[in-house]
């Protein structure tokens, strides 16, 4: 019987069962997103969450892709009538890529090589009597020889036959195998500095790989990475070295054997000439590129671990913030947005050189006059140009104000990026790209999630090597991120832009742009079902994307919880058999009298699935829920710090801005972020740092040491005794 495709996914997914692929398969092929499908069919998959409904994507692709291969490789053997039943068996139980095309190697048509043309000369059946070990090679030999043919002597036939046995090696299936798997086993990679290149790396970026090897096996990510981008700078050249007798002797012995004379001569040579030529480069391309693959695929993983983080980062609620775009020459752009993060107010101020002494002096009064005139109660100070001097300015104003107010600093990577954007000249066509600047400053302390949707992810800077991986695998990847972060958070349905909403599940840039017109042109909703109203929104976009939209103070209340409506009735009748109402949605009464509830009993009785009804329980206790409330919240200053104040062993508080490979960059107060590298995150070994703090989260940390020559701050997690 024919294997399915829920149970190849299987085999690939050993954790999943193949009645929970199957069912994932049947809704995705029937158009339900991944957000939905985890959130709202919990029951149908029984409760597989949003990653492993994307590794079953993932499986399908790759599947399907190898699939497509062995049939084109099986249809291009057959042309060459030379499919035979072992080997058609042999493509079809492959189970990778690799296994596909090193049994595909000996038909591959090639451009006209040295054994080709020993071939036209009609060398084959001596390649064949010497891979024999004829007894009458020698006279065949003799017998070849024609310089009408180019084969004047005897050296030239046993070229010949040399280049034809040595191709054969080469294109062995079974050779290149077991080369492989000794090669990735045993082998080591060898960087050297190329002759005249150290000029080139000024700052000596790749120093350490001046004259470094390792094991491949134990290469990390970031290293492969590393050593590629020194190598596309002309600064290192790179190879695999292996030890070659083992490989000389597993050839040799499956070639040769315990032969002798001149066939086992001419074909041990050849034999070793396969690998050298043939098989040797092209296994150090293969490992090379999977090495590469294999560290890409690694750090798109963390820069969307980092960028689900920062987007799923705490938002600062119901405060007036005034965003602080820092400069020097050009002043530094304030702009005030109120609680909901609509523009009240904008100037600017020169409170550094080379501005003037009285613009500088007069800085300080403009600055107090415009917090007071616009009531503002948080500072956000972007981190990039003349941010530490900006904090030092601010931290020293704020002083002399007579109610509390805070600042705190703010990531403003991607803000230059956003600010020159359609979406920002259509919202602020009259300001300058600081001033917008300055906006979305302001807004990303208020509502993260909101205002970093409208940046291109890769601009925002959380990962490692980013412009060194596959972009589009990389586009992918933040797209599902940010995708998964927008649905797990919700949205407000009267306040969110296109921008967030076109990441909703079942939304096209079309609908988003229609919701936001016709709640222009209508006014506010009211409830969700008004949502069918829009232009364009069909049946299906409805049911994928409703339960993701909240409406606060509308008709219904439970149109501010992530109940999708199809469930209004169960939450309805739950809420009715239990002596309550929609109206008391969130008070402490509901969940008190839910407490006692049978979940199985419940469930049957309201004609619902047990996960369903543990969602809808949720929901009903905890309106307008928000995961982010779970998260860190920013940490907010009063002063500042200097380098120069950074002593061995002082303890603070700082902001974690980045986690790679090897530790996390985390934020302390200063100009530069300190690295708490691996090794002092914890008493304990640790082998992935993301696995003990992420993006936004507030740590304690220990200076370990400072090289104020080379900016750098040494971190620890652990304090020393």
């Amino acid at each position: 019987m024919e294997t399915t495709l829920a149970e190849k996914i299987q085999h690939d997914l050993p954790k999943i069962r193949v009645k929970q692929i199957a069912e994932t398969l049947k809704m995705l092929d029937e158009g339900d997103t991944v957000p939905f499908i985890a959130r709202y069919r919990k029951e149908r998959t029984s409760n597989l969450d949003e990653v492993e409904i994307r590794d079953i994507q993932a499986a399908v692709h790759r599947i399907q892709t190898l699939d497509k291969r062995k049939a084109e490789v099986l249809k291009l053997i057959a042309e060459q009538d030379a499919l035979t039943p072992k080997l058609a068996a042999q493509i079809k139980a492959a189970t990778v890529l690799q296994q596909v095309e090193d049994l595909y190697l000996p038909y591959k048509q090639k451009r006209r090589t040295k054994a080709t043309i020993a071939k036209e000369k009609g060398l084959l059946p001596l390649a064949k009597a010497a891979t024999s070990f004829s007894d009458q090679l020698a006279a065949q030999i003799n017998q070849a020889i024609d310089p009408a043919k180019d084969l004047p002597d005897q050296e030239s036939v046993i070229a010949g036959i040399h280049e034809i046995i040595a191709e054969e090696v080469g294109d062995s299936a079974d050779f290149r195998n077991w080369i492989r798997r000794h090669t990735k086993r045993y082998g080591v990679l060898i960087t050297k500095v190329k002759r005249g290149a150290k000029e080139k790396d000024e700052a000596g970026t790749y120093q350490q790989y001046y004259d470094f090897s390792q094991q491949v096996k134990a290469v990390p990510s970031y290293r492969t990475l590393a050593i590629n981008r020194g190598e596309k700078a002309g600064i290192l050249s790179v190879k695999i070295s292996v030890d070659e007798v083992p490989i000389n002797w597993y050839l040799t012995s499956n070639m040769v054997g315990k032969h002798s004379g001149l066939a086992a001569k001419i074909v041990k040579e050849a034999t070793l000439d396969g690998y050298q030529r043939f098989i040797g480069p092209a296994i150090e391309r293969e490992i090379r590129k999977e090495l590469s693959e294999s560290a890409a695929e690694h750090a798109i993983e963390i820069f969307g671990k980092n960028l689900y983080n920062l987007l799923m980062q705490a938002p600062l609620k119901g405060k007036i913030v005034m965003g602080f775009d820092p400069a020097y020459r050009t002043g530094c752009k304030l702009a005030v947005v109120d609680a909901n993060g609509k523009y009240l107010d904008k100037t600017v101020i020169y409170p550094h050189k080379p501005a003037s002494e009285a613009k500088r002096k007069a800085a300080e009064g403009l600055f107090l006059d415009f917090i007071k005139k616009n009531h503002v109660e948080m500072i956000a100070i972007g981190n990039g140009t003349a941010s530490r001097e900006s904090e030092q300015f601010v931290a020293n104003a704020i002083k002399k104000i007579d109610f509390p107010i805070y600042y705190v600093i703010v990531n403003e990577a991607g803000a230059s990026v956003y600010s020159a954007s359609k979406v920002a000249r259509e919202e602020f066509p009259d300001f300058s790209v600081e001033q917008r600047s300055a906006v979305s400053i302001a807004r990303r302390i208020q509502d993260p999630l909101a205002e970093l949707v409208k940046i291109d992810p890769q601009a925002i800077g959380v990962g490692q090597y980013q412009h060194d991986v596959p972009q589009k695998q990389l586009a992918e990847k933040l797209d599902q991120v940010v995708e998964t972060a927008v649905n797990q958070a919700g949205v407000n349905l009267n306040t969110a832009s296109p921008e967030l909403l076109v990441h909703i599940s079942g939304l096209t840039k079309t609908t988003a742009n229609n919701i936001v017109k016709f709640r222009n042109e209508t006014g506010q909703f009211s409830n969700r079902m008004a949502l069918k109203k829009v232009p364009r929104l069909g049946p299906k976009a409805f049911e994928q994307s409703v339960g993701f939209l909240r409406i606060i103070d509308g008709d219904n209340p439970l149109d501010n919880t992530d109940i999708h409506p199809e469930s209004y009735s169960a939450a309805t009748q739950l809420l009715t058999q239990s002596g309550l109402s929609t109206a008391d949605l969130g008070k402490p009464i509901v969940a008190k009298k839910l407490a006692s509830l049978t979940i199985q009993t419940t469930a049957q009785s309201l004609g619902v699935g047990e996960a369903t009804l543990a969602d809808i329980i949720k929901g009903v206790e905890a309106p307008g829920r928000n995961l982010r409330d779970e998260m860190p919240a920013p940490l907010l200053k009063k002063d500042v710090l200097t380098m120069a104040d950074l002593q061995p062993g002082m303890k603070l508080q700082g902001t974690v801005r980045n986690v790679v490979d090897f530790g996390a960059f985390v934020d302390i107060g200063v100009k530069q972020d300190g690295l708490v590298h691996i090794s002092k995150m914890s008493k304990t070994f640790v082998r992935d740092p993301s696995k003990l703090v992420s993006v936004g989260d507030i740590v304690t940390v220990w200076i370990d040491s400072v090289d104020a020559d080379r900016h750098r701050i040494q971190l620890s997690m652990v304090e020393s005794k």
